[in-house]
């Protein structure tokens, strides 16, 4: 049984990344580059503070308990925890400035470039850092002069990264014509390539795991890195290995949408539970184009930018330890091609199917963790609450199999559910985001099971309508069982030349 060994989170608040390359905001740009939602957009984006103190981001890296979050009302924007800091027992919230350190840290081809002063004082932070102050710090460099950068991002050749109003670095494009490899596109997949760095890190403290003994890495965000030869090809896996020392292990990327964390998670399940691995991480680092995605709807209710972090997490999958919670592998439910795609027959194949097969009950599983969008990132764009849909979804197939009674779905939802408290960066909230949660209520005796749904929206692709869907049980650990006596190859022998003569004499 392939175990949850060890988990890390973390956010990378960047309310500059947000304003200029976020998907909605570039696009805002180019069709209306003189839109008041600029300056709206400006005025609301919040300090560091504010990403700190902000309740769902504590859920987020672990200070706070889903329970202790779900009793706070709502709205959390308005509020500001007392006490709140930047790090939390699963890893932490980042200020930009040190990520553009981290972004250059990591870059392998010279494409970052940091203006002088600005790479002194960020190096100098950085120093203080535990994680990142024994990462090579001589890669940060000298630093360049503000005129070149400048140069460079108003020949559009580099996408230029600002503090506020100043420019204190650029990611130059890679190729003059190679669209896959435009300023843009790099900047793009080497915030997710420091991301998940960032978060492995983390990972290697929390389970205080030898780096040498990680075996494979699986990589699973929604960038996809390559050139015009192959698009996709790949590897941000090996590459975050690189920065994190794993030096022993080998990997691949795994795409999938919002569904790529439960299939990587899946596939790192199976290398363990097949002995070809014994430790394998599963990584997802952040999404630029899903920063401020919903921005437009969230600055025309007067709240704050709240999508203005970047999600990690990573994941170690590793042999059976008796202790850690482990993932059961003679069940999977999954969204076959074949399934449809109503809502009904989506949760009907991801969660009634394989429990059928199990034998038990909707009831019996104690936590589903679904798709765990933050409500207030998604309801003012008319998206509604995300979770609760969900569990009233999964609620009213136990109303329709007799387990409860319709005036229980709400009820339902409190005892089986968890609220939403990730941010929106497409496969960060599919599931995954509890299992930090839930492998210490496992640990702690308070739970004993738990299914991960994953879905994932295909038909963004344009080469399908089909949706995506996977689902785990996972559990808590009974321990390592005791083996019988055991038989040596003599016994064995023996027992089986007495059976051949017993045989042979009853057929005469």
């Amino acid at each position: 049984m392939p175990v949850i060994k060890g988990v890390a989170y973390s956010l990378v608040h960047a309310p500059n990344i947000l304003f200029h390359n976020g998907s909605t905001q570039a696009m805002e740009r180019i069709k209306n580059p003189n839109s008041e939602y600029f300056p709206k957009l400006r005025n609301q984006l919040r300090s560091f503070d504010a990403a700190v103190g902000y309740a769902p981001n504590q859920a987020y890296i672990g200070n706070i308990a889903l329970g202790d979050l779900k009793a706070i009302p709502r709205p959390w924007y308005d509020k500001s925890l007392e006490k709140a800091s930047r790090f939390g027992k699963f890893g932490e919230i980042m200020p930009e400035d040190e990520f553009y350190g981290l972004i250059k840290i990591v870059d392998s081809f010279d494409l970052v470039i940091l203006e002088a002063g600005f790479s002194a004082d960020v190096k100098a932070k950085l120093e203080k850092h535990e994680l990142i102050g024994d990462v090579n710090l001589a890669r940060l460099g000298a630093g360049k002069d503000a005129a070149e950068i400048q140069k460079l991002v108003g020949a559009h050749t580099a996408e230029g990264l600002y503090i506020g109003d100043r420019l204190v670095g650029c990611v130059r494009q890679a190729h003059e014509v190679d669209e896959t490899l435009s300023a843009h596109v790099m900047l793009e997949n080497l915030v997710t390539k420091a991301s998940s760095a960032l978060v492995v890190l983390q990972l290697l403290r929390n389970s205080g795991i030898n780096p040498t003994d990680v075996d494979y890495i699986i990589e699973c965000s929604e960038e996809a890195c390559g050139d015009m030869n192959q698009r996709g090809g790949g590897n941000f896996a090996k590459a975050i290995g690189e920065i994190a020392g794993l030096v022993n292990a080998n990997g691949c990327d795994v795409r999938g949408f919002c569904a790529g964390p439960s299939h990587a998670l899946l596939n790192a399940a199976s290398l363990v539970k097949s002995g070809v691995f014994e430790n394998v991480v599963v990584v997802g680092g952040g999404a630029v184009a899903k920063l401020g995605m919903n921005g437009k709807d969230q600055v025309a209710k007067n709240m704050p930018a709240l999508e203005d972090v970047l999600g990690t997490f990573a994941l170690l999958i590793s042999k059976n330890d008796g202790v850690n919670p482990y993932i059961r592998m003679d069940v999977i439910g999954k969204h076959n091609i074949g399934t449809g795609a109503s809502p009904q027959q989506v949760m009907k194949a991801l969660v009634v199917d394989p429990l059928t097969k199990l034998g038990r009950k909707i009831t019996d599983i104690d936590c589903y963790s679904v798709e765990m969008q933050n409500p207030e990132l998604t309801e003012p764009a008319g998206a509604g609450n995300v979770p609760e849909a969900n569990y009233k979804m999964i609620a009213a197939l136990a109303v329709m199999a007799g387990e409860i009674g319709r005036p229980d779905i709400p009820a339902f939802g409190e005892k089986h559910g968890l609220p939403g408290f990730a941010p929106t960066q497409g496969h960060i909230p599919s599931g995954v985001p509890v299992l930090g949660y839930v492998r210490e209520q496992m640990l702690a005796g308070k739970i004993n099971s738990m299914m991960m749904v994953g879905k994932g929206s295909l038909f963004l692709g344009r080469m399908t309508n089909l949706f995506d869907g996977l689902s785990l049980v996972i559990e808590k650990n009974p321990g390592v069982q005791e083996e019988g006596p055991q038989l040596n190859k003599e016994t064995v022998r023996q027992m089986v030349a007495e059976a051949l003569r017993d045989l042979a004499q009853g057929l005469k």
